[in-house]
């Protein structure tokens, strides 16, 4: 028998990053070099290394005979456990009754996606899930390029909005962000805050990176700033490193009862409730100890002493340029300087770009500019730095801290040697480029299928 798949789903395509991770977990090299059994170094797939809080587990082990199904909109316990963080960490006063638990705040967007009418707004360069969600959807949607800051201009919102016929549009805020690592501070989200309420636009604003920005006394929170307009979504999946739990959450508007009618019917229609074990375990992920602050204190700074490390890095590479990341494990790197190397090598897109550095002997994984939501043939890479054991490093740096700019260096290379190595093999992937040089021997990269 023959199956007809609905052409909708043919269209979408797997997630670069988790299409590369897959790969680089199932890929067996057949060149002959020794080299290659390694395995590649990994700029690709953005998961926090560390483990998940002690509290969080030993709640997990002791709720895990729980096998009822859950409110629909989540367990009292947890809805009230993150009203009690947001006025902690976050600084908003939220009622429980306007916060709903979903399975991952991936799931949560696209639930939001489906309830709201009007075109979407997506600032470029994006995290990779956003278009195909809205793509699939069938939404109607606009790019916002954000120039040469990577941030959204508030000139640029309101001359777009106003091309737009619907009455209601939706712009989707990532802050922190993901690719570019940057965090959009109080004056910049009030302005955009200024347009959004002229133009009669809503804001999802994924907060998911919150908990990791590096200084976190800068983090403001949309909610706050745009509190009648704004679905704030978070989780535990980035600052908790508990991305296999599947748990995240939003915050409705003020006053959006309707809207939050709307979405407890398409959560009871597509997932009923998210796992009851997981919701009692992430109660504890919610509440606010000392060793809980302890974890989140050492893990953002560990993001930061490898985002700097990373970024020096590539800033040392002639004609490679870089945000400096403020959170996340994240920074954007723009090699377009040399795109006339890229030409003389036939490399004309982003996406050979990231096939040639894979191949022998640079093996170097990072997510090209087109899966960003950028123009195939801009030369620019989200580079995630975390391919390193993320509770040794933390146990490491709780024995001993590093206290000095050359102590980081240090705990770098101590700590993170995948990430030191894999920079310099970006480093001489570029000087063979610019002397037009190839690789001895070509590893093929290829397509590969989902497993059964």
């Amino acid at each position: 028998m023959k199956f007809v798949i609905d052409q909708q789903v043919q269209d979408i395509e797997m997630p670069e990053n988790l299409k590369l991770n897959t790969f680089l977990q199932e890929f067996h090299s057949d060149c002959p070099s020794p080299e290659c059994s390694f395995g590649f170094y990994g700029f690709a797939f953005g998961q926090s290394p560390f483990h998940v809080p002690n509290p969080i587990q030993n709640a997990l082990i002791k709720n895990v005979g729980k096998g009822a199904y859950a409110p629909i909109q989540g367990i009292n316990e947890l809805c009230n456990a993150i009203s009690e963080y947001s006025e902690y960490y976050f600084h908003v006063d939220v009622d429980p009754k306007r916060i709903y638990v979903g399975p991952g705040t991936k799931e949560i967007l696209f639930n939001l996606l489906e309830i709201l009418h009007g075109t979407v707004i997506l600032p470029t360069p994006a995290w990779l899930g956003y278009l195909p969600q809205i793509r699939f959807l069938k939404k109607n949607y606009h790019m916002l390029p954000t120039g040469a800051n990577k941030k959204i201009k508030p000139h640029d919102l309101r001359k777009l909005s106003l091309r737009l016929q619907d009455r209601q549009k939706i712009l989707i805020l990532n802050n922190p962000n993901n690719p570019t690592g940057l965090l959009y501070d109080k004056l910049e989200l009030e302005e955009i805050a200024e347009v959004c309420r002229e133009q009669n636009i809503i804001v999802i604003s994924d907060e998911i990176y919150a908990q990791t920005t590096y200084d976190f006394s800068k983090f403001v929170t949309m909610g706050k700033i745009y509190p009648e307009g704004t679905f704030v979504t978070n989780g535990l999946s980035k600052s908790h490193s508990a991305g296999g739990y599947r748990i995240g959450y939003v915050i409705f508007p003020e006053n959006a009862k309707d809207v939050r009618i709307q979405f407890k019917k398409i959560q009871a229609t597509e997932y009923t409730s998210v796992s009851t074990p997981i919701q009692h375990a992430a109660v504890e992920g919610f509440q606010f100890s000392k060793e809980m602050d302890e974890y989140l204190s050492i893990t953002r700074k560990i993001h930061e002493i490898m985002g700097e490390y990373t970024y020096h890095g590539l800033k040392s590479i002639p004609g490679i340029k870089s945000t400096k990341p403020q959170a996340t494990f994240y920074l954007l790197a723009d090699f377009n300087h040399l795109k006339e190397e890229f030409q003389r090598s036939n490399i004309q897109t982003s996406q050979k770009f990231s096939e040639s550095l894979i191949q022998h002997p640079y093996h170097t994984a990072i997510v090209g500019g087109d899966t960003l939501v950028l123009e195939r043939t801009d030369f620019s890479a989200r580079m995630a730095f975390v391919d390193y054991n993320g509770k040794q490093a933390f146990e490491n740096y709780l024995s001993n801290t590093p206290k000095t700019n050359s102590d980081r260096i240090e705990f770098v290379r101590d700590n993170a040697p995948r990430i030191v190595s894999g920079l310099d093999m970006i480093e001489l992937y570029f000087e063979h480029l610019t002397s037009n040089a190839k690789s001895r021997i070509e590893c093929k990269y290829e397509e590969f299928s989902v497993p059964n």
